[in-house]
């Protein structure tokens, strides 16, 4: 057997993975075609045509609904206030609770604390690592308004159970599709599966305004809703007249011109990178499934993936040592990445959100504790053990790879499970290493 790297050996390769690289002559014709019209932002504030946008907000808008069959399209700034735009548009307000993962970006739950909602947290499924039906109902009560699915790292969740329980208890239901943009479930599209759902459009996902995001909705009151959180909603309920008043306040969560001409231009890529990250997905799933220490991600029945990142579990008792020194020996055995899209092997993902300091000090709008002070006589615990499989995955068996994209190919991921396949075949030599 060859010497490990990280122990003094030769390294597997060492010709660095390429970056990835999306903006190209049709998205600089489309951004010199906005410049040239002298118009980058064409909202207004107030009623009238313009308060939804320019000419190609519009378009952006009515290609993506087409593309999915989404009768509502609704662009924005961010992923972030998509997400606290739905939190509004459903009617969540002060004391409601929203039932979220932990084991996702921090916005899915803190976008409910801007209307003073109070996040719950449900555990996690510990093969698709998605929420489900089962750990959701656990967590719901009395004061449950929503449900924040996280289709997360480009897996659709289990909708259909979901749904069934939401509808059971009145429920509305958040899709946060951000790293699942094009993904089906079941043959429908994620998005419109619950009441709303929003995807993310920011530098490192796969299709990219540099920031920027998408709602999607089927209910044209929430359509109407959400345009007017987007736009200034006080100064447009008299004119459009929304069912409800509650949450009517709006803000400036406006996609520009520019941003809005190269979203039309990058989705029509979509397929294609999807295609590509599927084809790529699979035949490192195949290089991956024999290995005695390691297991690909699984695939609920009817989920589509997107593989905004690709998810290895490690099996720490079988290989007799500790997960970060494994990733280091793997790595050892690649390129150096320059950038963290280069990296062979990520340790872990994100800590579980109910550990951060806002909800471990109940410290969120202002200093006095609320929104938990709405409910003072409830005792919201987000101690440690809170959800044993999400902490789980954080602290010993998660492992990402970032590398199944384009531009990279088979044989890089072939270099991926050679470099996984030796430090295993090596995990004696990798036991005596400190």
């Amino acid at each position: 057997m060859a010497k490990l790297a990280i122990a003094g050996g030769t390294p597997l390769r060492t010709a660095e993975f390429k970056m990835r690289r999306t903006m190209g002559e049709e998205e600089r014709r489309a951004v010199l075609d906005v410049m040239a019209s002298d118009n980058l932002s064409a909202f207004f504030g107030s009623p009238g045509d313009q308060w939804l946008g320019g000419e190609k907000v519009k378009e952006f808008e009515h290609k993506w609904a087409r593309k999915y069959g989404f009768k509502h399209a609704i662009s924005v700034n961010s992923a972030t206030t998509a997400l606290t735009t739905a939190i509004g548009a459903v009617g969540v307000e002060p004391g409601d609770e929203v039932i979220v993962s932990p084991y996702t970006m921090s916005a899915s739950a803190t976008s409910a604390l801007f209307y003073g909602g109070i996040p719950v947290f449900a555990d996690i499924d510990p093969e698709t690592f998605n929420i489900t039906a089962e750990t959701i109902e656990r967590c719901i009560t009395s004061r449950t308004k929503a449900i924040m699915v996280v289709h997360i790292f480009g897996q659709a969740a289990d909708m259909d159970p979901i749904m069934a329980l939401a509808r059971k208890h009145g429920l509305k239901v958040i899709e946060d599709a951000a790293q699942a943009p094009g993904v089906y479930y079941k043959g429908r599209p994620v998005g419109t599966l619950g009441d709303i759902g929003s995807f993310s459009l920011n530098y490192h996902k796969h299709i990219h305004t540099g920031e920027g995001g998408m709602l999607v909705t089927n209910d044209g009151q929430l359509a109407l809703r959400c345009q007017m959180i987007r736009n200034h909603a006080e100064n447009l309920v008299e004119a459009y007249q929304p069912e409800s008043l509650s949450n009517m306040v709006g803000s400036n969560y406006r996609l520009t011109e520019l941003q809005a001409a190269i979203g039309c231009v990058q989705l029509d890529r979509l397929d294609a990178y999807l295609a590509h990250r599927q084809r790529l997905a699979d035949h490192l799933s195949r290089r991956l499934s024999g290995l005695d220490g390691v297991s690909p991600p699984k695939l609920a029945e009817g989920a589509g993936h997107a593989y905004y990142v690709y998810p290895i579990l490690y099996h720490p008792e079988a290989v007799g040592v500790p997960r970060e020194r494994f990733v280091r020996a793997v790595n050892a055995e690649l390129p150096p990445a320059g950038h963290a899209e280069q990296k062979g092997l990520i340790e872990a993902y994100v800590r579980p959100l109910y550990l951060a300091q806002v909800y471990q000090k109940k410290i969120a709008i202002g200093s006095k504790g609320f929104p938990w002070t709405m409910n003072p006589d409830v005792d919201y615990r987000y101690e440690k053990g809170t959800c044993p499989v999400v902490e789980r995955m954080h602290e010993r068996q998660m492992m990402l790879t970032p590398l199944v994209r384009e531009p990279l190919h088979e044989r890089d991921m072939d270099d991926l499970a050679d470099a996984i396949a030796k430090v295993l075949d090596n995990r004696d030599e990798l036991r005596e290493l400190r």
